[in-house]
């Protein structure tokens, strides 16, 4: 698979080995230089996540957010299945196919100035999390939020919004645990390609003013099960 070109079932890994060639590859092609865009000046942005059902089939969504009022403007749904098996640290490889087809269905003009992954960036053992994968092979600049800790190290931020403590692996700083509430858990911030770690943060909690989640997140996500469900009923 070329970086940047279709993610087609002729030319995806097949094996734990391909795979891991293919992501040492977009790895190396990632934007992490520059500071990328600025929160003030994003004007859309997308979330992606993804639902999965029994037997394999899985359903990804985008949903593109107007930046400044975070109502929804556009979205997307792709029904596919995983070509790939669960393997730790692999997991892009499951999902990826998928989430590039549900942006490729988007159809506002023009693309989101920033995508935002349900997932890891730089914080990941082979500094290739899903974030990296689909800002390079989009083009767009792309950061993931995760959840859950990885395995990464950190300290607990305070517990006001906005505090932050560095992740680290191997003693390499790769992301930001941030509190996005006022006593709630953090979340997990890195970066992808084409934006700064400063910038996808501040981004973060611009998309988070009421929940410990971006928006983008909750939203792709509701739309992710919701069309799942309709599908399983």
């Amino acid at each position: 698979m070329g970086v940047g070109a279709d993610v087609g079932p002729d030319d995806w890994p097949r094996t734990e080995a391909e795979a891991v060639a293919v992501q040492e590859r977009l790895r190396e092609s990632a934007d992490l230089v520059g500071p990328g865009p600025d929160p003030d000046q994003v004007r859309t942005v997308a979330g992606v996540d993804v639902a999965y059902a029994d037997g394999g089939e899985l359903v990804a969504a985008a949903v593109v957010l107007d930046a400044a009022t975070l109502t929804v403007v556009d979205e997307s749904v792709h029904v596919g299945r995983a070509r790939f098996p669960y393997v730790p640290g692999l997991l892009a490889f499951r999902e990826l196919p998928s989430v590039v087809a549900a942006l490729r269905g988007l159809s506002r003009h023009p693309r989101p100035d920033v995508v935002v992954c349900d997932g890891y960036g730089v914080a990941h053992p082979r500094r290739a999390g899903l974030a990296v994968h689909l800002g390079v092979l989009t083009g767009i600049a792309c950061f993931g939020v995760a959840k859950t800790p990885f395995l990464f190290d950190y300290d607990e931020p305070g517990q006001q919004r906005g505090a932050w403590a560095p992740l680290t692996m191997d003693g390499e700083q790769v992301g930001r645990a941030l509190r996005t509430q006022d006593g709630v858990k953090p979340v997990f911030v890195s970066v992808g390609s084409g934006i700064g770690l400063d910038n996808a943060a501040a981004l973060t909690l611009r998309l988070a003013p009421a929940y410990r989640q971006p928006e983008t997140t909750r939203r792709a996500d509701d739309l992710a099960r919701q069309r799942l469900a309709e599908r399983s009923g």
